[in-house]
């Protein structure tokens, strides 16, 4: 059973950091390259970040580029998106994927206000 668990999400400031963890199963995370979206309220659902098999061939949406880093660790079959200098536009549900497989996480709350 193929499983995308995400986590980390929460209530940031603006200008503060959180780090999305995505836990993969049921399927050889390492064969996949692996990618970021987000949805928010009243939006369609847009990519972020992808990041090849290797971790090369990394990839970000213009507004998080120089404040979103997103990384893998193969051995723990882990995604992760670390987020930092978040902006109330940041507000959303983040889910991780397996593009080539259309394998979709439930998604993560992560809602940016002071």
């Amino acid at each position: 059973q193929v499983q995308l668990v995400e986590s980390g999400g929460g209530l940031a400031q603006p200008g503060g950091s959180l780090r999305l963890s995505c836990v993969a199963s049921g399927f050889t995370f390492s064969r996949y390259s692996m990618s970021w979206y987000r949805q928010a309220p009243g939006k369609e659902r847009e990519y972020v970040a992808g990041i090849g098999r290797d971790g090369t061939n990394i990839v970000y949406v213009d507004s998080v580029r120089g404040r979103f880093t997103i990384a893998r660790d193969n051995g723990k079959n882990t995604l992760y998106l670390q987020m930092n200098g978040l902006q109330r536009e940041d507000t959303a549900v983040y889910y991780c994927c397996a593009p080539t497989l259309d394998y979709w996480g439930q998604g993560t709350q992560v809602t940016v206000s002071s």
